[in-house]
């Protein structure tokens, strides 16, 4: 892996300081808040000046029962190409559940969300991840990421799961080691155990990171300092390998240009300081090759591995996929086309069930499914439901203007029992939906800012289908009465 260095994630909040920030080597954009037609100026420039810019994506769900989306996956590779970026990042997470798999409605959790370390999440991963290695013209790495709460019978330690994980695919690991320390505080887990496990060689780059400890429950939330227990891992990472790049991620409560400067000082501190690695870095394995398919050999993109593995076709509408059998010692036979089954289908069945109980406990009230702390379900919960409120009220600036005090309150009680179903545009919109068809707000003026805030953005005709359908029908049943 080629050095990055040190960098940034890029916001357009601290656009402006980061073009100030001397020693700034790379930064990592939010892929899907980037259009590749229309960069913003500030990255433009960085690029222009050299600067390498990484998009970062965080909405695949590669940890996700279903294949990944061919038009997400087109998405981001299109950005990558947009940004010549020499590698593109996402989650080893999942982000939605319900669906075709589950014959429930689907759901989406606006938040990333741990996968179970067992043998049927890992095969699905595995699968996911070189359906998306295949689909990207540039080699991905994939981040560990935080979590609230511990699922029940879990058969593998992060370590071993990421390990397995790099063996069966050649994926590059993107370590978090904010992330580390806050599953050391809300699940015990030892982060120096998970970096003995890992394959360090693996590493691509490592985010760093501020957050907070509330009640004993840490939170990720990128919108605090960078605290010294979490420099101390990536100490301890520095200690067994040299990190090609590290990267310093704030995302609320934007700090001044001096400020980010100082986090960035400490944390070259602490590369500086490092001791001489007791592992060299080396190439990442080459994933296990994939059995040819009868119709030829499709050399997929991005892999920075050996050629001769396969892409399969006519498998749940994804392109690019080989079967993964459900073993640590096996990758099993990719099906020709339109015929044989995916060997992970039994798996991804599992596995959705189980993702789509635990999602719906938190968004939408559902009983927590056995095993679970449901304590920390109600803290989940809580959190993902007071994420929602903040980010539609940023998509929507103009509801909490209507609302004023009641905004807040009224979100959260509309999203106590009610998934996101369509990202948080769609969100906005549902929630407006929701307060005119109980006759809210009752103040009259407020009434009529936010039916003509709705009506400019429903168009003539509403969506077809489904709950959201037939309610939109009866708001605009009401507000033709009136």
């Amino acid at each position: 892996m080629d050095r990055l260095g040190t960098g940034i994630g890029w916001r357009p909040e601290i656009a402006d300081g980061i073009a100030e920030l001397p020693g700034v080597d790379w930064v990592e954009v939010v892929a899907e808040n980037i259009c590749p037609g229309h960069l913003p100026p500030a990255v433009q420039a960085l690029r222009a000046r050299g600067t390498t810019v990484v998009p970062h994506g965080v909405s695949l769900g590669l940890g996700g029962a279903e294949r990944p989306d061919p038009g997400r996956l087109a998405a981001l590779a299109e950005r990558a190409e947009a940004l010549g970026a020499p590698l593109v990042t996402e989650h080893i997470a999942f982000v939605r559940a319900g669906g075709p798999l589950t014959a429930s409605p689907a759901m989406e959790a606006g938040h990333l969300l741990p996968v179970p370390r067992t043998r049927d999440a890992l095969d699905v991963l595995c699968e996911n991840v070189r359906i998306a290695q295949d689909a990207l013209p540039v080699p991905l790495a994939v981040e560990n990421i935080a979590a609230l709460v511990n699922w029940p019978g879990e058969e593998m330690t992060e370590g071993q799961f990421l390990a397995e994980l790099v063996e069966r695919t050649g994926v590059r690991l993107l370590i978090d080691v904010a992330n580390l320390h806050t599953n050391l505080v809300n699940r015990n887990e030892d982060p120096a155990t998970a970096l003995d496990e890992l394959p360090v060689e693996a590493i691509a780059y490592v985010h760093v990171a501020g957050g907070i400890e509330r009640d004993g429950v840490w939170h990720d939330t990128h919108a605090h300092p960078v605290t010294r227990p979490v420099l101390d891992v990536l100490a301890e990472l520095c200690a067994r390998v040299t990190p090609p790049g590290v990267l310093l991620e704030r995302d609320e409560d934007f700090p001044t240009t001096g400020e980010l400067a100082a986090e960035l000082d400490a944390i070259r501190t602490v590369l500086k300081e490092a001791p001489t690695p007791t592992v060299l870095p080396a190439p990442a394995p080459a994933p296990v090759p994939r059995p040819l398919r009868a119709t030829g050999v499709a050399v997929p993109r991005g892999t920075g591995t050996a050629t001769g593995t396969v892409s399969a076709t006519g498998t749940a509408g994804a392109t690019g996929t080989a079967g993964a059998t459900g073993t640590s010692t096996s990758i099993g036979t990719a099906g020709t086309t339109g015929t044989a089954a995916s060997t992970t289908d039994a798996a991804r069945q599992r596995l959705a069930v189980a993702q789509t109980a635990l999602l719906s406990a938190l968004v939408a009230g559902t009983p927590a499914p056995e095993g679970f702390d449901r304590r920390r379900l109600l803290i989940q919960s809580r959190a993902l439901a007071a994420k929602r409120a903040s980010v539609v009220a940023k998509i929507a600036p103009e509801l909490p203007d209507i609302l004023g005090g009641d905004y807040r309150p009224g979100f959260l009680a509309y999203a106590r029992h009610r998934p996101m179903r369509h990202g948080y545009r769609q969100d906005a919109m549902d929630f407006a939906v929701h307060l005119l068809a109980e006759g809210r707000p009752a103040d009259p003026d407020a009434h009529r800012r936010l039916t003509q805030w709705w009506r400019d953005r429903a168009g003539p005709k509403p969506p077809r289908g489904g709950p959201a359908h037939r309610l939109a029908h009866a708001v605009r049943r009401a507000l033709h009465r009136r």
